[in-house]
């Protein structure tokens, strides 16, 4: 496994933009995953990978051949090619830190972004390691593009070494993870795969068995308009009904600022319109699926509270399914997380069992019956101009996927 190489492919994929559009009607929803898409099926047919293609939605699908003689079943290999909306991906210019010496990281470009050990402790572990950042005006792209770099080290590294042990290794890269829709063209039966297993992770040994279950609560807030001059008795002010919807809406202990480890939030992140009509985009949250529609239910309760605040005004609360807690289906293939902690334990390091306030791409695929755990690569920061990377969590997940490919190498 070569350090430097994969770093150069970081680097290398971080400059091309692939920041998803949640605007858009098309998917992929930025032209950039395309290109990014482009660079790795090059990558992939240059090292000797097999059944190597960009399809019509953009994903891209590769296989690294079983070892001679190996009937182990397929596995597959997970990460996304867009980049978080938040924050733009566009002129991303990385900077390496190597050798870190330890304390705050200020960015060059815009010097109030500063990198704080006090909010990022685990940069004390650190010390002495090589660690990448943006300039300060844009997001790294680690999230996802770590995994995508360490996937493709994975299998430059076995395509070169075949006495490595191992049944097939299946490559898939997807598009719009950001914004729902990463594996809304991905057929399981191509894949053809027991198990898969998303990049996308923080940090390192983490393997992340559990996420949120999600929904999105659209709601539209019909006033009347009418011009303001004669809007005496008449006017129905959509703005200041969804002011008043927002202020009903409790924070303290239901709100991503107010919450942490297992339990869920409401998030409102949106709000547009005008006096005639806004719409709040808000996300619900929760480990137990059974919360989310209590959120639901209480979302809708409260429309019914500011309609009677407001008379005139109509308050329509829809609701639209996201994904669910992967537990579930996890449990149905325990081998998924077992070889995943036995493969951390071979490399003498003592795996995590996390949860995730959040999903990936792993949670629909365990949903739709793909058992999907997500692993480690070196994460921080996500979807922010202070996000980055540790080049040595990087190869360290490189040598969990080979430790883990050996490992599925030997089962029937």
């Amino acid at each position: 496994m070569n350090a430097e190489r994969l770093l150069a492919r970081f680097l290398r994929y971080v400059q091309i933009d692939t920041t998803a559009d949640d605007s858009s009607s098309t998917y992929p929803s930025s032209p950039g995953q395309w290109d990014l898409g482009k660079v790795l099926v090059a990558e992939l047919r240059e090292m000797g990978a097999s059944d190597v293609e960009q399809d019509a939605h953009a994903l891209i699908w590769g296989t690294i051949p079983a070892s001679p003689g190996c009937t182990a079943p397929a596995i597959a290999f997970n990460a996304h090619l867009d980049t978080s909306p938040e924050t733009t991906g566009k002129n991303v210019r990385p900077q390496v830190i190597r050798g870190y010496a330890g304390g705050d990281i200020v960015l060059p470009a815009d010097t109030s972004k500063v990198i704080r050990v006090a909010e990022n402790p685990e940069l004390a572990t650190l010390i002495g390691k090589t660690l990448v950042t943006t300039d300060g005006t844009t997001l790294l792209g680690s999230d996802d593009k770590s995994g995508v770099a360490v996937i493709m080290e994975l299998a430059q590294h076995l395509c070169k070494h075949p006495e490595i042990q191992h049944g097939p290794i299946k490559v898939l890269f997807t598009c719009d993870e950001e914004i729902g829709h990463g594996v809304k063209h991905v057929d399981l039966r191509k894949l053809n795969a027991v198990v898969a297993y998303t990049l996308d992770g923080a940090g390192t040994n983490d393997i992340d068995g559990e996420t949120f279950s999600a929904d999105q609560a659209n709601v539209i807030i019909h006033g009347i308009n009418i011009h303001p001059s004669i809007a005496k008795g008449r006017m129905v002010n959509a703005v200041r009904v969804a002011a008043t919807f927002l202020e009903r809406m409790p924070q303290a202990g239901f709100s991503p600022e107010t919450t942490a480890d297992r339990n869920g939030f409401w998030h409102p992140y949106i709000i547009s319109g005008g006096v005639a009509e806004v719409t709040l985009k808000i996300l619900l949250r929760d480990f137990d699926s059974q919360e989310l529609v209590n959120k639901a239910e209480k979302l809708r309760q409260i429309a019914k509270e500011v309609e009677q605040h407001w008379p005139g005004c109509r308050v329509d609360v829809n609701i639209v399914r996201q994904y669910r807690n992967m537990a579930d289906g996890l449990a149905k293939e325990p081998r998924a997380v077992q070889l995943a902690a036995e493969a951390h334990r071979r490399l003498g390091r003592e795996p995590k069992l996390t949860i995730v306030r959040g999903g990936t791409d792993g949670s629909q695929f365990t949903e739709k019956g793909l058992p999907t755990p997500n692993l480690s690569t070196g994460e921080h920061n996500p979807h922010s101009p202070l996000e980055w990377t540790c080049l040595e969590e990087m190869v360290q997940a490189v040598e969990v996927l080979t430790e883990l490919a050996k490992l599925w190498g030997t089962e029937k």
